[in-house]
């Protein structure tokens, strides 16, 4: 009964209802597939929801990277124009949203990888449905003679306690607790306020260092 420690039985109520379905092996197993058929399509839910995040954090790093560009057209214009305030306050905005590029770009990175995690997941799932539907009729003949010999109950013991998709949950599992720690890691980060002040401050420094240069790099640019 090696197939069935891999396709666990779905338990759907009592050990009674279960022992009704094996007096009838047929049944048993088309209501098997129609249970994994049904875990298939929630998988793939998933994964439609997972690829849209994906989508929606590409299309973001791309306008920011956009705005980032408009922004060092319109300081350059200003520049031309020899307003230097208004050169620098675009050279700001330029800063900003490249900033904000960077910051979707390595999110969308992280999730186009969960993606493909995820889709490789379903790919294995419909693989091992393909091959139940293959094994159905042999499988009901051994089902059928094991019953005759009394060993449905042994195996039913062996598959109790599992799950037909046990591979996937601990997939998922996996990937919720890379998301709680994570998340943990972010809390953590921000328990110290003098660190974050600290932080602040020689990030807005640094901000302020690039600022100039791109300020000195346009007025050569420009002067030119």
């Amino acid at each position: 009964m090696q197939w069935l420690n891999q396709f666990s039985l779905v338990m759907r109520s009592s050990m009674t209802s279960l022992r009704e379905k094996v007096e009838d092996p047929e049944r048993m197993l088309h209501q098997l597939l129609i249970d994994m058929e049904e875990e298939l399509d929630r998988v793939r839910g998933s994964v439609a929801e997972a690829v849209a995040d994906e989508i929606q954090l590409r299309k973001r790093t791309a306008r920011e990277q956009s705005d980032s560009q408009q922004w060092m057209q319109r300081a350059e214009e200003a520049m031309k124009r020899g307003d230097e305030s208004a050169a620098k306050s675009a050279l700001a905005q330029k800063l900003a949203a490249q900033q904000r590029a960077e910051r979707f770009g390595d999110d969308h990175q992280r999730q186009k990888s969960e993606v493909e995690k995820l889709q490789h997941s379903v790919i294995d799932l419909e693989d091992k449905i393909r091959q139940a539907k293959q094994k159905k009729t042999l499988l009901t003949a051994r089902i059928t003679r094991a019953a005759s010999s009394q060993k449905i109950n042994q195996t039913l013991d062996r598959t109790h306690s599992k799950s037909a998709f046990a591979q996937f949950n601990r997939l998922e599992e996996k990937v919720d607790r890379e998301e709680a720690m994570s998340e943990a890691w972010d809390r953590l980060d921000g328990k110290d306020p003098d660190a974050a002040e600290l932080a602040r401050q020689f990030e807005k420094q640094e901000r302020e260092g690039k600022l100039n240069e791109e300020l000195e790099r346009l007025k050569s640019a420009t002067s030119n």
